[in-house]
């Protein structure tokens, strides 16, 4: 296994494990670790905290191969997966320092800048149509329109709860117009299986799950969701911009690697969402682009810029000018660019 190439002009800081803590997740909780640097400006020693999430399939065939684990085993960095539940918990994880790179939806992304949080996307790691307008099998909703007036389930602060409002928009209705139940994404489809809410905003895959179970999609827009992002805090891309480049390099070896094997990847993705293989392969080959450029820029920019002023509208965000020096400040190509998955070894 080679070792991810040395950046030589990198600063690398002394950083204490015992403040990226998640209760209950974090290998080593309590116990404060120096991270001793090398001259040479490599990262040496400590813990690299990073999410693993159903929704980014990229992280489970990385977190499954053990590739990062063995490109960052010569700097005694050990890797500590945190599962995160959906767009809203990577960020609040992030946001705490209890991981150090997170994958969240891009509007997720610009909510969470826009609202203080220190973070840089380094890579985009999907193009998904993950989320879609789901009622039951025994619904008479058959459109957006007929929502009025509903209960829908839907998490905040994630690509579906953004999805939704967009839907909402296009068909001339407002959140207003509904009864939005801030449930996460499981739970959402629960509460429709039970029948405590009318409709729900879905994810994949629990959404692909509900659909093969009879739940209808009565409305679904690829343009209306907005990528997949991976996030760092700011202090983790300051501070091991090393480490940063090595887990770019990482994913950019595992998405030429699932864009080979599709279906190993959907059996990854099945035994750790617990789903049916065959769920899990509609997921990944019909609503998971990976054969995207990895770099954060324009085409991310486009689609947020749209998403912004619903933040506005809907008092997630402050004001415009908040989204705008986020939408300024989010993106950091730099590792995108400099991506090397030669450096990883299989």
């Amino acid at each position: 296994m080679r070792r991810t190439s040395t950046i030589v002009t990198a600063v690398a800081a002394i950083a204490a494990a015992a403040s990226l803590m998640l209760t209950g997740c974090v290998a080593g909780e309590g116990q404060a670790a120096a991270d001793p640097q090398s001259s040479a400006g490599v990262t040496k020693g400590g813990t690299l905290n990073i999410d693993f999430a159903t929704y980014n399939p990229l992280s489970l065939v990385i977190k499954k191969e053990g590739w990062l684990e063995k490109a960052l085993k010569k700097q005694d960095i050990t890797v500590n997966w945190v599962q995160s539940a959906g767009s809203n918990k990577a960020n609040e994880a992030l946001r705490s320092g209890a991981i150090d790179v997170g994958s969240t939806a891009g509007s997720a992304a610009l909510l969470a800048r826009s609202n203080g949080s220190a973070i840089k996307t380094i890579d985009i790691f999907s193009q998904p149509e993950w989320s879609a307008i789901v009622v039951g099998k025994d619904s008479t909703i058959t459109s957006v329109k007929d929502l009025k007036g509903k209960q829908v389930a839907a998490t905040k602060g994630t690509d579906p709860y953004f999805f939704l409002l967009q839907a909402l928009e296009a068909n001339g209705l407002s959140a207003s117009d509904v009864t939005i139940q801030n449930l996460q994404h499981a739970d959402g489809w629960s509460a429709l299986q039970n029948g405590s809410v009318d409709a729900w905003a879905g994810l994949d895959p629990i959404m692909a799950n509900a659909e093969k179970s009879g739940a209808k999609l009565i409305y679904r827009n690829v343009a209306f969701n907005t990528y997949g992002f991976l996030n760092a805090t700011e202090s983790f891309v300051k501070d091991k911009p090393d480490v940063a480049q090595t887990v770019v390099n990482t994913y950019e070896y595992a998405r030429a690697w699932a864009l080979k094997h599709p279906d190993e990847t959907a059996s990854i993705l099945s035994e750790v969402a617990s789903i049916d293989p065959s769920v899990a392969t509609t997921v990944i080959t019909e609503r998971t682009n990976l054969d995207v450029s990895n770099i954060p820029g324009d085409a991310q920019l486009k689609v947020l810029k749209k998403v912004g002023p619903i933040f506005v509208s809907t008092g997630d965000v402050r004001s415009q000018s908040d989204i705008d020096k986020a939408l300024d400040t989010l993106l950091d190509p730099t590792f995108a660019k400099k991506a090397d998955p030669s450096a990883i070894g299989g």
